[in-house]
């Protein structure tokens, strides 16, 4: 039986509270293999910052040297934003089982996921702590102590809170962004 841990977000940027899931889930004895599924566009959100072939780069060389851990290009390959059950759906053709992996801050729209309810059928629910929200005693629970979120490295981009193979290449990308989004909301042109 080949059961996986899908691990599916925007990872904009990624950062080492991902990594800390994915090590946590790869003790789990009954995963076999960690999928990595960076999305193209999260099907909440209108926009991005670094582009999805980048955000899937970055993840590439993150986990490069590690053979349980598989980043995968298929939502990033549809160019479109793509629902949790399309792509457990595909993924059910080659694995028997799999866990889906959310934080904990995902939980209160959960149910607003698209074909919430086939979902449920088709998935087991993994769920990583974040900000001290109650997780549901029906989910299997990834206790995750790092505090650090993308939105707020976007803002504020902090090195140390970034993988160490792709720091510099995820720091100086965002910080050139800030500095051309700064440059437009000043009203100058480069």
């Amino acid at each position: 039986m080949r059961r996986v841990a899908l691990y599916g977000g925007s990872f904009d940027p990624p950062h080492r509270g991902h990594i800390e899931i994915v090590k946590a889930l790869k003790t789990l004895p009954f995963i076999d293999k960690v999928i990595v599924m960076p999305t193209f566009l999260n099907p909440f959100k209108t926009n991005f910052v670094a582009p999805a072939a980048l955000r899937l780069k970055w993840l590439k060389e993150i986990f490069a040297d590690d053979d349980k851990v598989e980043v995968s290009s298929f939502e990033v390959d549809q160019k479109d934003k793509i629902p949790t059950i399309d792509t457990v759906s595909a993924l059910k053709k080659e694995y028997d089982k799999i866990y889906l992996v959310i934080g904990a801050d995902n939980l209160a729209s959960l149910h607003q996921w698209y074909r919430f309810d086939a979902l449920q059928k088709e998935v087991t629910f993994i769920i990583a702590t974040r900000d001290d929200i109650k997780v549901p005693k029906e989910y299997l629970t990834l206790n995750i102590c790092v505090d650090i979120s993308s939105s707020g490295l976007r803002q504020k981009v902090d090195r140390t809170k970034l993988p160490k193979k792709v720091a510099s290449q995820i720091a100086n990308y965002y910080k050139e962004h800030n500095e051309q989004q700064n440059t437009k909301n000043n009203g100058h042109t480069r």
